[in-house]
C-alpha cells in the first residue's frame, strides 16, 4: 500500500472517531435544546463542580443584576414536575420534566406564576405546613419553552439574588453540567492554577502536612519558583488549587478537566460532572478537607482516596490511592493540563526529584478506613461503619471535666478531619439528672468556632445518644430554656404593612416547629434563618384580629406571643 493511501486512511479513522465523540457528546448533551431561563446576559457567580462544604455546586448560579424579582422561563416544553419549599437549600423551587428525559430545577426564586402559587397556598393551608414538597402531574401545568414560570429571589441558602439552574437526568437524577449543553455563556478565559501540594501516599492524608508551592505563569506555563523541586517521598500524590473565570464576572469558578502526566504518560483525569445528590459528599474526599478547615483553600486531589466512593469522575491508569512512583532520583517531568467547560486550558509544568522515602502510620489507636472502627468507654462509645472514613487517623480522645454540664466534655478526634456518614454517640451523665428534665438534655457539639445542640434520647440503660455528622467535643447540658419570640413590628397598626414578623431564637438547639394563627386559624408563616413572616393574603381580612404564634425547640420547650393588630 502506497505511503500516501495509508496517511490518508489513518486521517479518514482520526475524523471518523471525532465525529463518533461529538455524536456521543451531542447526545448526551443535546446542544441548543435548553434555552437560558433568564432573559439576560448568563453571567455567573458559581458553575458545576464548585467545592462547597458538604457537596459539591451541582448547577448554574446566574446573576440578576444584584436584585430580585427578574422573571424565570422554562429551559424547554415540559411540565411543573415538582414545587419545593425549605427554609434552607433551594429556598422555593421549581422542576420541570422534558420529554428527552432531562429535568431543570430553578432555585432560590420568589413567587412562581400565579396559577402555581395559588395551587401552592391550596396543599400548604391544606397541610397547615409551608415547608412542602408537591409532586405533579403532566397535565397539571404543562410549559412551553420560554414561559414564563416564577421571578428570581433570594431564598433558601442562597446569600445574593441569582438563579440556580440545574439539568438533571431524569431517570437518575444525577445534576449534569450544565456549561456543556450550549447555553449562550461567553468564556474565553482558561482557568488560573494558583499552588500545587505533594502528598507522601505512605501515610494517611490526615497525618501530615502537605507541601505546598505557589505557582506563577512563566511563558506559555505555569510553575514554581524553581522549576525542580525536592520531595521526599517515594510515592506523592498531587493535589491542585485552582480558580477558573469568565468573561464579564469577577466570582471564581471551578474547572471542568485536570490532567495529570509524569514524564507525558497520564497517570490521572478528574471530569466534574455527573455526581448524584446520594454521591456529593464525597467532596470531602475529592479534596483536601483537612487543610481547607485549617485556614487554607480548597486543594483538589489528583488521585483518590481509598475511602471515596465516587470513582465516576475519575479516570486513567492510576486513579486508586498511590499517587506518582518515581524510583529513582532523577528529575521527572509533571504536567498538569487544567481546562473549563469551554475548552480554555493552562498547563502546569515543573520538575519533580524524589528523596525515595517511606514513612507509614505509627500510632497508638488506629482507625482503619474501610472497617467498622468502635469506641467504648465506661462513659461515652460510639460505631464508625465500613464507609464512614475516607483514609486511615490515628485516633485521639480526651476529656474535660465542667462542673456546668451533665457530662465531662469529650474531645473526640479531631473537627478538621472528616467522617462521611451520621453515626450514634451515647453519652452516659456523671450527675443525677432530675426525673423532670429527664426528656431536657441535650448533646451540644463545639467544633472549636461555634456550638450547636440537639435534643438527645434518654436510654434507661446506657444513657444519652443522638445522631452526629462529625468530630469534635461533644458533651451533655439541660435544656429547659424555651425560645425566645421578638415582634419585629412598630406598632399594632399593620393596615399598611405587606406582611408581619416575629425574630425567634433558642440558646442550645434550634426552634424546630413555629405556628401562627389568626382569630384561631393557621396562616402561613415562612422561615428566613431566623426570622418568621406571614404575608398578608385572603386568609387575613381587614379589621382587628389576634396572632398567636408558638414556637418549640427540638427538646419540646415552646414559647407562645399574642398579639393584637389592626389591619
Amino acid at each position: 500500500m502506497k505511503q500516501g493511501s495509508i496517511c490518508l486512511i489513518l486521517l479518514l479513522t482520526v475524523l471518523c472517531a471525532r465525529a463518533q465523540k461529538k455524536e456521543t457528546q451531542d447526545k448526551l448533551y443535546p446542544q441548543n435544546y435548553f434555552a437560558a431561563p433568564v432573559h439576560i446576559p448568563l453571567l455567573l457567580a458559581g458553575n458545576y463542580g464548585e467545592c462547597r462544604l458538604g457537596h459539591f455546586h451541582s448547577g448554574i448560579d446566574i446573576k440578576t443584576n444584584g436584585k430580585e424579582n427578574e422573571p424565570v422561563y422554562a429551559a424547554a416544553d415540559g411540565y411543573i414536575s415538582r414545587i419545593k419549599m425549605e427554609k434552607g437549600g433551594f429556598g422555593h423551587a421549581l422542576y420541570i420534566t422534558h420529554p428527552n428525559g432531562y429535568t431543570t430545577l430553578y432555585a432560590h426564586l420568589n413567587d412562581f406564576v400565579p396559577q402555581v402559587q395559588q395551587y401552592l397556598r391550596t396543599i400548604q393551608y391544606q397541610k397547615e405546613n409551608w415547608d412542602v414538597d408537591i409532586s405533579l402531574t403532566p397535565s397539571q401545568f404543562p410549559v412551553k419553552k420560554g414561559q414564563r414560570i416564577a421571578w428570581s429571589g433570594n431564598t433558601g441558602a442562597s446569600t445574593a439574588p441569582h438563579v440556580h439552574f440545574e439539568i438533571r437526568n431524569s431517570k437518575t437524577e444525577h445534576p449534569l453540567n450544565p456549561e456543556l449543553f450550549g447555553l449562550k455563556i461567553s468564556d474565553k478565559i482558561p482557568p488560573v492554577p494558583k499552588s500545587i501540594a505533594i502528598y507522601d501516599m505512605s501515610r494517611s492524608i490526615y497525618e501530615q502536612l502537605p507541601q505546598i508551592k505557589e505557582l506563577k505563569k512563566k511563558g506559555i506555563y505555569y510553575s514554581t519558583v524553581k522549576d525542580t523541586i525536592l520531595i521526599d517521598p517515594a510515592v506523592s500524590g498531587i493535589g491542585i488549587h485552582a480558580d477558573d473565570y469568565m468573561n464579564g464576572s469577577d466570582n471564581t469558578l471551578a474547572f471542568y478537566t485536570a490532567t495529570l502526566y509524569l514524564d507525558g504518560v497520564v497517570q490521572n483525569e478528574a471530569v466534574l460532572d455527573n455526581i448524584g445528590y446520594d454521591e456529593t459528599r464525597y467532596m470531602h474526599a475529592y479534596s483536601d478537607y483537612k487543610t481547607k478547615m485549617d485556614g487554607g483553600p480548597w486543594m483538589q486531589l489528583l488521585f483518590r482516596l481509598p475511602g471515596n466512593n465516587l470513582t465516576r469522575i475519575y479516570k486513567g491508569i492510576n486513579s486508586v490511592k498511590g499517587g506518582l512512583v518515581i524510583t529513582d532520583n532523577n528529575p521527572h517531568e509533571l504536567k498538569i493540563v487544567l481546562k473549563d467547560a469551554f475548552n480554555n486550558s493552562s498547563i502546569i509544568k515543573l520538575y519533580i526529584k524524589s528523596a525515595g522515602k517511606s514513612n507509614p502510620l505509627n500510632c497508638d489507636k488506629l482507625f482503619k478506613v474501610n472497617a467498622v472502627n468502635n469506641f467504648e468507654q465506661p462513659d461515652v462509645t460510639f460505631y464508625l461503619d465500613e464507609t464512614s472514613l475516607y483514609d486511615d487517623i490515628c485516633f485521639q480522645f480526651d476529656r474535660t471535666e465542667d462542673k456546668k454540664s451533665f457530662s465531662d466534655r469529650f474531645k473526640i478526634h479531631q473537627a478538621n478531619i472528616p467522617v462521611h456518614h451520621y453515626f450514634d454517640i451515647t453519652i452516659v451523665p456523671n450527675k443525677v439528672v432530675p426525673k423532670t428534665m429527664i426528656d431536657k438534655i441535650a448533646l451540644v457539639y463545639n467544633d472549636g468556632k461555634n456550638e450547636e445542640g440537639k435534643a438527645a434520647k434518654y436510654d434507661n440503660k446506657n444513657g444519652y445518644s443522638a445522631r452526629v455528622r462529625n468530630f469534635g467535643e461533644y458533651r451533655l447540658v439541660a435544656d429547659t430554656t424555651a425560645p425566645v419570640i421578638v415582634s419585629l413590628q412598630k406598632g399594632d397598626n399593620l393596615s399598611k404593612a405587606s406582611a408581619i414578623s416575629f425574630r425567634v431564637t433558642d440558646d442550645i438547639t434550634f426552634v424546630k416547629k413555629f405556628r401562627g394563627t389568626i382569630d384561631g386559624k393557621w396562616v402561613c408563616f415562612e422561615q428566613h434563618k431566623d426570622v418568621f413572616f406571614y404575608k398578608f393574603d385572603e386568609h387575613c381580612t381587614k379589621g382587628k384580629h389576634e396572632l398567636i404564634v408558638t414556637a418549640t425547640d427540638d427538646n419540646g420547650n415552646s414559647a407562645i406571643t399574642k398579639y393584637l393588630f389592626t389591619r
